[in-house]
């Protein structure tokens, strides 16, 4: 919420809705890397995603269109995960970009990918990346 002054010196409010989706911490043991090794035996990898949705569709119960449905997108991602060996993060957000703005609520994804194993001296390794629908 922002106050400002108008012309006449009164204080008026202005309104920024922000409708923000998120699944935190979704890990998945999935075949991904470029490395012999990384083709040879699964990874577990971490999915953090903020999702940004049209701010002025009323959410209604009788109408899932007007929702993101969490199970939906989680499932969709596993599919996308496991249906292949995926050489980079990179290609991997992509597959999963191009899924979730398929819905037409979606207007900003904030993604991060976490290798949770791959090299022993760090917590994870991975990128994040951020694609907004112009």
């Amino acid at each position: 919420m922002i106050a400002d002054k108008d012309l006449h010196g009164k204080h008026q409010i202005l309104l920024i809705q922000k409708n923000e989706n998120n699944i935190k911490d979704l890990i998945l043991n999935i075949f991904i890397g470029i490395h012999n090794f990384e083709k040879k035996k699964r990874q577990r990898v971490k999915f953090n995603i903020e999702i940004l949705t049209n701010p002025y569709v009323t959410p209604n119960n009788k109408d899932l269109n007007s929702i993101l449905n969490y199970e939906e997108i989680v499932s969709k991602i596993e599919k996308i995960a496991y249906l292949k060996h995926h050489e980079l993060l990179e290609d991997l957000a992509e597959n999963i970009f191009n899924m979730i703005f398929r819905n037409k609520l979606v207007k900003k994804i904030n993604l991060k990918i976490e290798k949770l194993d791959i090299l022993k001296k760090t917590k994870s390794v991975g990128i994040e990346v951020s694609k907004s629908k112009v």
